[in-house]
């Protein structure tokens, strides 16, 4: 049985505030609608505005909560996508060899070459209006190389293995051992790659976001502090513009990449740190019994 160690429950417990905050949230704190003008220029916190209001007046904390919820829509999305290729592009590559694998490794090489960000920027200008799906789409299909290599290697790792040649023997075809004996045996492997596209894609998003090239007609965590920045909150000493978009990005960050560590040692017991067999250690005798027994 395996057994789940403190840093995962710590990660998985902070991973579902945030979630619980970004999808909830609007549900349950119906303070003010998103958009709505509720105070002046930078208004410090209040009760009618718990974390003050931004640049144009409007309620930080019902921003940060949609913004939350677009940033985790983006991210999952873009690493469901990310992830998907990856498994795709590299399970083929691994399970057939040959001229297969190397067509689809010269692909992934040649985008892992280029600089994603650079690549990022263009295709966020060339899109004009960026919706949120638009934007998760863009940044997964940009950025499954790494997946697709790691994958590679563990599907060539199981095409060795004698069970698949038992089902080749059974009549068992090449989509059918790719789906119930190929990559099954990956599934703890995409779990971590999952996660951790997850977290780039969010951290991503976030980068384009403060360069003016996040989603259009909408708030992410990353618009936030593009517009804190270009409003100069820190100059004028708003903190509350940016530090709770801030804290919560790196946390939400944080707790992913601690998730995707964790999961490694959950899967993978020679790595697990918490969960370790107790030694007996035996306390050498006093001086006295040590006489004793020479004797």
């Amino acid at each position: 049985m395996t057994r789940l160690t403190p840093r995962f429950h710590v990660a998985a417990g902070i991973v579902a505030a945030v979630l619980l905050f970004g999808l909830l949230g609007p549900l349950v704190f119906r303070g003010h609608a998103l958009g709505a003008v509720v105070g002046g220029l930078y208004d410090h916190p209040s009760g009618s505005a718990w974390l003050g209001t931004d640049n144009i007046g409007h309620d930080v904390f019902t921003n940060l909560m949609y913004g939350t919820r677009t940033s985790l829509t983006i991210g999952l999305v873009a690493g469901l996508f990310a992830t998907l290729i990856g498994v795709v592009v590299g399970t083929l590559a691994g399970y057939r060899g040959g001229a297969v694998e190397e067509a689809l490794m010269g692909v992934t090489n040649v985008i892992l070459a280029i600089p994603s960000i650079v690549v990022l920027i263009l295709i966020s200008i060339a899109l004009g209006t960026r919706s949120t799906l638009a934007m998760a789409v863009v940044l997964g299909v940009t950025s499954w190389p790494w997946t697709a290599r790691a994958v590679r290697a563990q599907a060539a790792s199981v095409r060795t293995r004698e069970h698949l040649d038992v089902a080749r023997l059974s009549g068992a075809g090449t989509f059918s051992l790719i789906c119930y004996d190929v990559v099954p045996y990956m599934l703890s492997y995409l779990c971590m790659a999952f996660v951790l596209q997850v977290s780039s894609a969010v951290l991503n998003e976030a980068a384009l976001s403060m360069l003016g090239l996040g989603p259009s007609g909408g708030v992410s965590l990353g618009i936030m502090l593009h517009w804190a920045l270009a409003w100069e909150s820190v100059r004028t000493g708003a903190w509350w513009a940016f530090v709770p978009p801030t804290v919560l990005l790196t946390l939400l960050a944080f707790a992913l990449l601690m998730l995707q560590s964790s999961l490694d040692e959950v899967f993978n017991p020679r790595l697990r740190r918490f969960v370790r067999r107790r030694r007996t250690t035996v306390a050498a005798p006093p001086p006295a019994v040590r006489k004793a027994e020479a004797a």
